[in-house]
């Protein structure tokens, strides 16, 4: 969920493949209620995109993830273990003004292990559209918009679509990445060598799942959202392998927990809490 995928050009090429996964553990953050909890996430994902001369591409993308939560009270644990599964089909084509599209509908399911997968079926769509306004940056406005889980209402939210090559090695983008949960980002990178490339990267995240029929809210819908903040190393040794590394912190962290009728039953915020992980990707 930090490993960025940036907006601006690749250079074409025809059907490539890839896949890339990341790993991140987030440690012991104190709850305002009491007690205390730490978390794991591991996703993988793979998928393949036809990039097109003048720029434009289309393809497909699968992954799945597992959130892994570990509370220190297990009486009182709202959840345990939840799995992330999604499809996603990334498009981006040029209009004739010299603006670029980009759109990426998605089908998700979110729910916890025993819970069935069908009640915490999603869909949305993220997109927006950029124009060049300088040889070094390209920029445009963007929206997501979501359906929630067991409820008709829709999340919305804007997000701003920018690649600013403002000096030399240095760049400003915007983008998701494998895990990468709905919300915007922004990273901040810096090339030291054609190899290696170091970042800091923020994002707004936000995660919501099916509850199984056991623990507080039988049958409910949990929901963890924070804004993660990271530096990251980047390795590079070739265009088709990249590895990452990162730390950093989770703010304004909150689990929210409802019942089956939809009715908030808690909403508690947990302490600033470090955060540490690997990525990788590969393309054939």
């Amino acid at each position: 969920m930090f490993a960025a995928a940036c907006v601006h050009a690749q250079q074409p090429g025809g059907w490539a493949t890839s896949v890339d996964g990341l790993a991140v553990f987030q440690g012991s953050a104190d709850l305002d209620d009491g007690g205390d909890f730490s978390a794991s996430r591991v996703f993988l994902r793979a998928g393949a995109i036809n990039r097109f001369e003048d720029g434009s591409f289309a393809g497909v993308l699968f992954s799945y993830g597992q959130f892994n939560y570990d509370f220190g009270s297990s009486e009182n644990a709202p959840w345990e273990d939840i799995r992330d599964i999604r499809i996603s089909v990334p498009l981006r084509f040029a209009l004739d003004n010299g603006a670029n599209v980009f759109v990426s509908p998605q089908l998700r399911w979110d729910y916890e292990e025993g819970a069935s997968a069908s009640d915490g079926f999603t869909y949305g769509a993220f997109g927006g559209i950029s124009w060049a306004l300088t040889p070094n940056l390209r920029i445009g406005p963007a929206i997501g918009v979501f359906s929630e889980i067991g409820s008709d209402d829709l999340e919305v939210f804007p997000a701003l679509l920018v690649d600013w090559s403002f000096a030399d090695r240095w760049n400003l983008s915007t983008g998701g990445g494998v895990g990468a949960t709905q919300g915007p980002g922004l990273s901040l990178d810096y090339a030291v060598t054609d190899d290696l490339k170091v970042g800091l990267a923020v994002r707004s995240e936000r995660v919501q799942f099916q509850l199984d029929d056991e623990g507080l809210a039988p049958g409910g819908v949990g929901e963890d959202s924070s804004i993660p903040v990271v530096l990251s190393v980047q390795y590079a040794p070739n265009p088709g392998m990249s590895l990452t590394a990162f730390a950093g912190a989770e703010f304004n962290g909150e689990l929210t927990l409802e019942n089956s009728s939809g009715r908030e039953v808690s909403q508690q915020d947990y302490d600033t809490a470090p955060i540490a992980g690997l990525a990788f990707q590969l393309r054939f």
